[in-house]
C-alpha cells in the first residue's frame, strides 16, 4: 500500500524492530504494525485510503510549516536525523541515574564528617571550608549535631532530658544556649568537633542513601510509596518534632510556658522516616521518567542507524 502511495506522496520508510527496544514495545503493544508520520499514528488494521489521508496530513503539516519560516521545525528535523553528544549522555544517565542520585547523595552526607576529622588531624582550613560550604545549607547548631573524636557523639541541651549524657551548657560553662554560639561552636580536643550537617539533615540524607541503595539492587521494581502513607509516616513526624521545640529558640518564653526540645534518637527516627519514604515517593516517578527518555532516544538512535545505512 505504501508502494501504490510512493508516487503521489512520496515518502521514505523507516522500520524500527520493536525487540530491540522492549520499553517501545511494551507502550505501543498489540496489534502490529503501527505507522507513525510526524503526530499521526495508524495502528492495524487500516486500509490505503487511512494511509492516503495519514501521509496528506503529515505533508500539509511540513508544507505549512515551511511556508510559515518557523526555525524551530527545520531545527527539529534536523535535531531528529542525528545522535548528538547530549542524546548518548542522557541515554546514559537514564540508565545509570540511580549511581549518580546515590552518589551524589553519598558525597553530600559523607563530606561533613570530614571537617572533623580535619580539625583533629590539625588541617583547620579544609574543615573551615567544609563548614562554609554547609552553613546556608544546614543551621549547624552544635547542640543538635554529632560530634567526633570526643567523650560523647552529641551534648543536648538540658531541657532535651537525655539521661547519661553531659549537657550542652555543661560543656560550654553557659546557663542557657545561645544561636550564634551553638551555630559557632566547632569544639575541641576534649569533647570532639561536630559533623558539619545537624542530626536530622544527616538521618535525612542517610535515609535517601538507604532507600537508594536498596531501590538500585532490587533492579528498581517498587511502586511509589502513596502519598498518604508518605505524609502519615515521613512528613508529620518529623514537622511535629521540628516544630515544636521552634519557641525555645525564637524567643524567651515565660515561665508558664512549656518548653520543647527533641533528641537526638528523635531527630534520627523522624529524620530517616522522612528520608526514606521521600525516597520511596520519588525514585520509581524518575525512574518512570528515565524509562520514557531511554525509550525515545533509543527509537531515535535505530531511525538514525536506518538513515545511515540507507544513505
Amino acid at each position: 500500500m505504501l508502494q501504490n502511495l510512493q508516487e503521489t506522496h512520496p515518502h521514505e520508510v523507516i522500520e524500527i524492530d520493536l525487540e530491540q527496544n522492549p520499553l517501545m514495545r511494551d507502550r505501543i503493544g498489540k496489534p502490529l504494525p503501527v505507522l507513525e508520520c510526524g503526530p499521526y499514528h495508524l495502528r492495524w488494521p487500516f486500509t490505503e485510503q487511512d494511509l492516503r489521508v495519514l501521509l496528506s496530513a503529515a505533508t500539509q503539516r511540513r508544507e505549512y510549516y515551511e511556508k510559515t519560516g518557523d526555525k524551530g521545525f527545520r531545527e527539529r528535523v534536523d535535531r531528529g536525523r542525528r545522535i548528538s553528544g547530549m542524546d548518548r549522555f542522557v541515554l546514559w544517565l537514564s540508565r545509570h541515574f540511580m549511581l549518580v542520585f546515590n552518589l551524589i547523595v553519598f558525597l553530600y552526607v559523607g563530606l561533613p564528617f570530614l571537617a572533623p576529622v580535619f580539625e583533629k588531624a590539625g588541617d583547620v582550613g579544609p574543615a573551615k571550608v567544609i563548614y562554609a560550604i554547609y552553613s546556608p545549607l544546614c543551621h549547624q547548631l552544635a547542640f543538635r549535631s554529632f560530634f567526633l573524636f570526643g567523650e560523647q557523639p552529641f551534648y543536648p541541651l538540658e531541657r532535651a532530658h537525655v539521661a547519661g549524657f553531659a549537657t550542652y551548657e555543661q560543656v560550654i560553662g553557659a546557663d542557657k544556649a545561645n544561636i550564634i554560639d551553638g551555630r559557632n561552636f566547632i569544639g575541641n580536643d576534649l569533647v570532639g568537633y561536630k559533623v558539619a550537617l545537624c542530626e536530622r539533615d544527616v538521618a535525612i540524607y542517610s535515609g535517601f542513601l538507604i532507600f537508594g541503595l536498596i531501590y538500585a539492587l532490587s533492579n528498581r521494581k517498587w511502586k511509589p510509596l502513596h502519598w498518604a502513607i508518605w505524609i502519615i509516616i515521613g512528613i508529620l513526624p518529623i514537622g511535629w518534632d521540628g516544630i515544636s521545640q521552634l519557641p525555645g529558640l525564637a524567643f524567651t518564653p515565660p515561665a508558664w510556658m512549656i518548653i520543647r526540645e527533641s533528641t537526638p534518637l528523635l531527630r534520627s527516627i523522624t529524620g530517616l522516616l522522612f528520608g526514606i519514604t521521600t525516597a520511596w515517593f520519588l525514585y520509581p516517578y524518575v525512574a518512570e521518567s528515565m524509562a520514557e527518555t531511554r525509550e525515545l532516544i533509543l527509537r531515535k538512535l535505530q531511525y538514525v542507524q536506518q538513515l545511515t545505512v540507507k544513505g
